[in-house]
């Protein structure tokens, strides 16, 4: 019998969200019986520039963009609860109509604005499995805790999945997960190994790369690391991410221009390029570093220090795990980075000490609990 999957992602900052799903929607695909199929609901236009699985497809919504003082529409001209419902009525209208038996949200249990809660209320009337799937860092113990819904959260989902590693990261042990949704928690390991990566341009080697995730927010990065000159012999490749803004990419392409520095927005085959580089310097998101995880390539984590303790408690508890190195964004200068770039030319990192297995592992899990839930009806 084939499954059909949704999968939820709300995109505000960054495109991590959404590539997280991707991740696990190639992992599925390759687990769940033939003919299965899903949709990937996201919030940013670039979403559709990943490919996807034969049988699965993008549902791209109308989107937020975060401000100073919390969410705003992106580009309608309405405010965040008109802007909500038109998201929540389209998700609802969809699902309705697909009928999903397995529904995975990523890290907001109902959405923006609560924009999820019709959303679940119709599904559990279907009998859908719902799962809320986590990074393994959300932020310090008292601010993730005082996010949380817990009964209702516990009420609206069958599972909780965590991309991590306990031995790195326990966001259950932090107290960052409450400890009444411990029975719903499962660590499946980082998303790393097995990632799907569509073909692209080669660099020539050697080369080190710096990437800054979606770019909204990694233009600081983006300018010291063009400013940098690599070792000898060496190339540069600064990936800004597609959500950098045209003045910023152009700063950063003018800092670029008397170096051996190649500044461009996006690259297809991010993670290739990622294996094949003789280091990466990139921030502290999940994605960039799940992806990072997967390889021996030496790596200096910059992680953002804005908004939540996410990135420096990740940064943090991969060095100490001998993972990767990390420097504070206002330590970091280009003198200091091309030193650590030559250091990293010269060797390789082993990371066999971690579980990397989560896109392995998420494809069982989802088997599993399809079969519990329809053991029990």
């Amino acid at each position: 019998m084939s499954i059909t999957v949704a999968m939820y992602s709300h995109d505000s900052v960054g495109l991590g969200h959404l590539r997280r799903n991707r991740a696990i929607a190639f992992a599925l695909a390759e687990h769940l019986p033939p003919g299965s199929s899903g949709i990937l609901i996201a919030g940013h236009p670039a979403a559709t520039r990943f490919s996807l699985p034969a049988g699965w497809d993008w549902l791209v919504l109308p989107g937020y963009a975060r401000t100073p003082d919390g969410y705003t529409a992106r580009a309608l001209h309405m405010g965040v609860s008109g802007l909500s419902e038109l998201r929540s009525l389209t998700i609802t209208a969809a699902l309705a109509a697909l009928s999903p038996d397995l529904f995975i949200v990523d890290r907001h249990p109902f959405g923006v604005d609560d924009e999820l809660r019709p959303v679940l209320d119709m599904l559990h009337t279907t009998g859908c499995v719902t799962v809320l799937g986590l990074r393994e860092v959300l932020d310090t113990p008292a601010v993730a805790h005082a996010e949380w819904r817990t009964a209702e959260t516990a009420a609206a989902y069958d599972a909780l999945w965590v991309y991590g590693d306990p031995a790195i990261h326990d966001p259950v042990a932090s107290g960052e997960i409450p400890a009444e949704l411990a029975p719903l928690v499962s660590f499946t390991g980082y998303l790393s190994r097995g990632r799907h990566v569509d073909e692209g341009d080669p660099v020539e080697a050697p080369y080190l790369i710096t990437t800054v995730g979606g770019g909204s927010d990694g233009g600081q990065l983006a300018r010291i690391a063009a400013r940098t000159r690599p070792p000898e012999g060496h190339r540069h490749l600064v990936v800004t991410g597609p959500q950098m803004s045209e003045a910023e990419l152009l700063a950063v392409r003018a800092l670029a221009a008397t170096h051996h520095t190649q500044v461009t927005r996006f690259v297809p085959n991010l993670p290739t390029l990622i294996r094949d580089a003789a280091g990466v310097v990139c921030m502290g998101g999940y994605n960039s570093l799940a992806e990072v995880m997967a390889t021996d390539t030496p790596a200096l984590v910059i992680p953002r220090n804005t908004r939540r303790a996410e990135q420096p408690i990740r940064a943090r508890a991969l060095a100490d795990a001998a993972v990767s190195d990390t420097i504070d964004i206002n330590d970091l200068t280009p003198r200091r980075l091309g030193e650590w770039m030559a250091g990293a030319a010269t060797r390789r990192v082993s990371r066999e000490h971690v579980d990397l297995d989560g896109l392995h592992r998420v494809g069982h899990l989802a088997c599993d609990l399809l079969a519990e839930v329809s053991s029990h009806v």
